[in-house]
């Protein structure tokens, strides 16, 4: 993650108990007046908040009070179940309606980010984070997880489901429309009977519309909660004060039977949008809660919230590894993908990093741990996911000042409702009920879900491949790119050199190789390694060697078996005095292309040519495959002379070629792209590339590149695979479609239904909505917009690269997200 200045902090808090989306803004509204709070961004269907603060001001234990003061449970930030910050805040019980409840979800620290803030509030004591959340006063219920709340809408649903038949049945609706004719028990009359069995509804299964009313009022704010209390505590109450007067027309029914349609609509949707967090609760889950520590030679299981850096791990085949760290002794293969990304096997030995998570597969490791609780890899993933998550593209920042304004239309249209039909001769009864219709149908809940939801799937989709968006407005961006620009060395190339020709003259190829890789294995150079290994792929047996002499800048000489072996450049060979006739020719031709040429010459006669050259990644060229079916221009920026650059452009199909450029000039080049009217995405993995990926509209780093990339990019590629480039820009593409046609949607309901709801139709054609039906299509507005967004899930994307027949393992894992 990228370090913040000293004056701003940044935590993701877990806020417990929004049931509707708009509930979201009286948290974003409460807490952006409290001092020290920069930026607040609350998602109601992650159920939690990133909020950017000034830790000289203010306190992540006083974030979570404030938080509380909502309305919310906030057991502190949101982190994986193997954190434990030892400087966390203690989460004291506090029991609503006497029925303290577990905690469903997962769990949940307050690691606090001021160090002497876990003294605040007069605690006085170290924290300890409890596994037992109980029960706010949100609403009752506001540390409950999401499923618990989903029980909980839906037991409501059924009280008021339960009640509302026989309230309906007794009331004129039944006597008239149905034709119901039996009695009343006990004597009483009709509206005082539906008044009694109204009660539990009244006071159980919508008090929460009521409770959040009050805390929405009190947050000096408008949603969704307003609206339906205004509605059904409206019809509610004129009922009862003409049952208290006499009696007369009443519609207990009304207020009744739209509670059970705001409930039975929202407990779907809950239900729907649940699963639009999956990634993360993955995520979270992933590190083991136990783990094998070495303590006096013998192994002892702690809890890995207890591990410490320096501890040594054992890690035993099938186990997962706790904490990142490296290896001190044994060999393996670890499974890192479901951290990041990658779906090929990493061969792991003595002094290679491993990550907190992966899975060890073969042999035993012992492990000295090195980054634990929210230092590892997993953890700071976790947290810019969450912060992802919770990020708001400009498009769902509009959206949520227009569900605020129109809680406020909605209430003055309501009563202009009332007042217009009063005023043309209806009567109270009516014009009340079309102005509760209103009131109900205009009800911001689906337009408060359009983004959030789609964002929440999208950067879920993502992370599961190994792609991280850091924000909402990167997942926007991505959906608009139309220029790729690829750093060449690093990141369409592994930025190693491999053999690619061997022409010999008057020896065997293997004898060459033989006599070759001999000299060179004495040498250090980049270019002698990479002969090596190709020598020992082909399975070119090591011959003795005498006599190595290094020429810096030249190459290198040495008796091999008996015979004097040159390995070098022009120069060596024109002070060995070797003549190599036509290979040289051949060698000029190699060069041509960009290749580096190396000479060979044995006894004095030029024998051979071997020509190296940065390799293209083995995806390279399907990435740029894929991102011609996208449409998008693929541009390399290199800073090789033209040669080279064009070999690899050529070999993988790239459109543009601008080569020979200073590392300090490339954010010059992405720069006039922007001019020429391109949306262009910049992707690189060095230091010489942070002022292109900072420059360009979005910048894509590859996660085995260096911090300074990492920091500057809206995107990090945790495989550091050029094909997850055409992902991410699926994935954006697929996401922005989908806030699109969910605020289509949105919008388009509340332009339609506000008149019919209104009664602008109903003198000319007869439609009329009552509220119960205005309740159910409202309702059912919010669950297609869940459902919808939901259904990116579905979105085809390749899949990913499987292990060949081969061993293909990696000596060294790469680093994934560049994360310190």
């Amino acid at each position: 993650m990228k370090e913040q200045p000293k004056d701003r902090a940044t935590a993701v808090l877990d806020v417990r108990g929004m049931r509707w989306a708009s509930e979201a803004n009286r948290i974003t509204a409460v807490l952006s007046r409290r001092p020290g709070v920069l930026q607040v961004d609350a998602n109601a269907v992650a159920q939690s908040a990133t909020v950017v603060f000034d830790p000289s001001v203010t306190s992540l234990v006083q974030l979570r009070d404030w938080v509380r003061e909502c309305g919310y449970h906030c057991a502190g930030q949101s982190v994986p179940q193997h954190i434990c910050d030892p400087m966390e805040e203690p989460d004291p019980p506090q029991v609503a309606h006497g029925h303290p409840t577990g905690h469903a979800g997962h769990d949940h620290g307050a690691a606090v980010a001021d160090p002497h803030a876990a003294h605040d509030a007069g605690s006085g004591t170290k924290a300890v984070r409890s596994p037992q959340d109980v029960m706010g006063h949100g609403g009752g219920h506001g540390g409950m997880s999401m499923e618990s709340m989903v029980r909980d809408m839906r037991n409501r649903f059924l009280v008021a489901l339960v009640l509302s038949i026989p309230i309906l049945l007794w009331s004129p609706i039944g006597r008239e429309v149905l034709g119901f004719t039996v009695p009343a028990p006990f004597g009483l009359r009709d509206d005082v009977f539906t008044l009694v069995l109204s009660l539990p509804v009244m006071f159980y299964s919508a008090w929460i519309f009521f409770d959040g009313a009050y805390r929405a009022l009190k947050a000096r704010t408008l949603d969704m909660m307003v609206l339906v209390a205004v509605a059904v505590g409206a019809g509610w109450l004129y009922s009862l004060g003409v049952t208290l007067t006499g009696g007369g027309d009443v519609f207990y029914e009304a207020a009744t039977v739209l509670t059970t349609f705001v409930l039975l609509g929202h407990w779907f949707e809950m239900r729907a949008r649940g699963g639009a967090n999956d990634a993360i609760r993955t995520l979270l889950q992933l590190a083991p809660p136990m783990a094998v520590v070495v303590r006096d030679g013998e192994p002892v299981e702690v809890p890995t919230a207890e591990v410490v850096a320096g501890d040594l791990l054992l890690i035993r085949p099938g186990a997962k590894i706790p904490v990142d760290g490296t290896v001190e002794d044994g060999n393996s293969e670890v499974d890192e993908s479901m951290v990041t990304g990658e779906s090929l096997p990493v061969t792991k030995e003595p002094g290679a990093q491993v990550i907190g998570a992966s899975i060890n597969t073969t042999g035993t490791l012992r492990v000295r741990a090195t980054k634990v609780g929210s230092d590892t890899v997993l953890a700071q993933i976790v947290a810019m996911v969450q912060e992802a998550q919770n990020s708001k593209a400009p498009g769902q920042r509009l959206a949520d000042r227009a569900a605020f304004w129109l809680v406020f239309v909605a209430l003055i249209g309501g009563t202009a409702t009332f007042g217009v039909w009063w005023a043309v001769g209806a009567s109270v009864q009516t014009a009340l009920l079309f102005a509760i219709t209103v009131v109900v149908i205009t009800c911001p809940d689906a337009l408060g879900l359009a983004t959030p939801t789609a964002i929440m799937v999208g950067t879920g989709l993502g992370a599961k491949r190994g792609v991280l968006f850091k924000n909402a407005t990167a997942l926007e961006t991505s959906a608009h790119i139309d220029t790729v620009v690829m750093d060449k060395t690093g990141t369409l190339t592994k930025g190693e050199p491999e053999v690619t020709d061997v022409v010999v003259d008057g020896l065997a190829e293997d004898e060459l190789l033989a006599l070759v890789a001999a000299v060179e294995r004495e040498s250090e150079h980049p270019l002698a390694g990479a002969i090596v290994a190709y020598a020992a792929a082909r399975g070119v047996k090591p011959l003795p060697l005498t006599g190595f002499y290094n020429v810096p800048g030249h190459g290198a000489t040495a008796e091999v078996s008996g015979r004097r072996v040159a390995v070098g450049n022009r120069k060596l060979m024109l002070a060995e005095g070797v003549d190599f006739g036509a290979l040289m020719d051949r060698r000029d031709e190699l060069a041509a292309t960009g290749r580096t040429a190396v000479l060979v010459a044995v006894d004095g006669s030029g024998v051979g040519v071997i020509a190296l050259a940065d390799a293209a990644r083995e995806t390279s060229a399907q990435a740029v495959s894929a991102l011609h079916e996208l449409g998008v221009e693929v541009v390399m920026l290199s800073g090789d002379n033209e040669a080279t650059a064009q070999r690899i452009a050529t070999q993988l199909g790239i459109d543009t070629v601008i080569s020979e450029v200073l590392p300090g000039d490339k954010a010059a080049e992405i720069a006039a792209l922007q001019r020429a009217g391109k949306k262009v995405a910049m992707v690189g993995d060095g230091v010489n590339d942070a002022p292109a990926l900072a420059q360009a509209d979005l910048g894509i780093a590859i996660g085995a590149g260096t911090d300074v990339a990492i920091e500057t990019a809206d995107l990090v590629l945790m495989r550091s695979d050029p094909l997850d480039v055409p992902i991410a820009l699926r994935i954006g593409r697929g996401t922005l479609r989908k806030m699109r046609q969910n605020l289509g949607w949105a919008i388009g309901y509340n332009v339609i239904a506000l008149p019919i709801a209104a009664g602008v139709f109903e003198p000319s054609i007869g439609l009329v909505l009552r509220p119960e039906i205005a309740a159910l299509s409202m309702s059912g507005s919010s669950l297609i917009v869940a459902v919808n967004a939901l259904m990116l899930k579905r979105l085809k994307l390749p899949a990913p690269r499987q292990p060949h027949a081969a061993a293909v393992t990696r000596s060294e894992a790469p680093s994934p997200v560049g994360l310190p």
